[in-house]
């Protein structure tokens, strides 16, 4: 099985992107399956139905969120009523719309279990990251109940990534790390045999600060003062994200990351 991961859309470019490379890379890379993090696709804050509708036909499956879930406020009444999106597992149980984890079927019918999970370290606090991660995977273990899982956690530390990635090595066919919108170089297999790669990246334009017009970034950085709101970058997407090709067992039997378009140098699974 092949399993695809797009890191954090930002804004109309980074939809762009999708549209423009994600229906060719399903079939040049026959992916059985596509994740993508979309809490940043309106216009930098959020998502609406109509851009997740747009995402899945784009050739998404499933999309996940993170600390901008309810920017846009139809989000809380429409994740009720689409199982594809999916919002942090950590956020307090019975109280808070949607789902933080699904168990979904590939054209084959193989079972993918994702978890959506945000880390607690220099962000809004919720709840225990790992606790929600560690129920999850209880309720639907790899290898017998899911033929894979993926778990995306959203997340500002890269120590916090790192130590979710061992926590679930072995449980999982591929944790990776959004929100820092940068894609970082350490994609691999960890001992246990889980895919690992600390952030994917944005899709997003990378002449930018973090997917942003830079004015206001570094106007708000040099002066401290908040003249407009941040608006997304509007030159030509890279889409970044990281496949992984699954073996028996559910565990990752190779790794690559995907950079295609825009302003960084191109990478693609060989």
């Amino acid at each position: 099985m092949r399993i695809a991961f797009f890191g954090d859309i930002v804004g109309k470019t980074g939809r762009r992107a999708v549209e423009d490379h994600l229906p060719r890379l399903r079939e040049t890379l026959a992916l059985d399956f596509v994740v993508i993090n979309a809490e940043n696709a309106a216009a930098g804050f959020g998502v609406t139905e109509k851009i997740c509708e747009q995402l899945f036909d784009y050739g998404a499956d499933v999309l996940t969120l993170g600390n901008h879930a309810w920017d846009q406020r139809e989000a809380l009444t429409y994740i009720d009523r689409e199982p594809r999106l999916l919002r942090p597992a950590n956020y307090p149980v019975g109280s808070t719309p949607g789902r933080g984890a699904n168990l979904f079927q590939t054209a084959k019918g193989e079972s993918v279990l994702v978890v959506n999970a945000m880390g607690n370290l220099f962000m809004e606090t919720l709840d225990d990251p790992f606790a929600a991660v560690e129920r999850e995977l209880a309720a639907a273990p790899l290898g017998e109940v899911a033929d894979a899982v993926l778990v995306d956690m959203h997340a500002e530390a890269t120590s916090e990534k790192n130590a979710m990635g061992v926590f679930c090595d072995g449980r999982a066919s591929l944790v990776v790390g959004t929100h820092t919108h940068i894609p970082t170089a350490d994609a691999r297999i960890l001992p246990g045999g889980t895919g690992y790669q600390t952030d994917a990246g944005m899709c997003g334009d990378y002449d930018s600060v973090i997917g942003m017009d830079k004015e206001e970034p570094v106007r708000r950085f040099t002066t401290r003062m908040r003249t407009s709101r941040f608006e997304p970058a509007t030159g030509e997407a890279t889409l970044c994200g990281v496949m992984v090709e699954i073996g028996p067992g559910g565990l990752a039997q190779s790794i690559s990351p995907i950079r295609v378009g825009g302003k960084l140098a191109p990478q693609m699974p060989a």
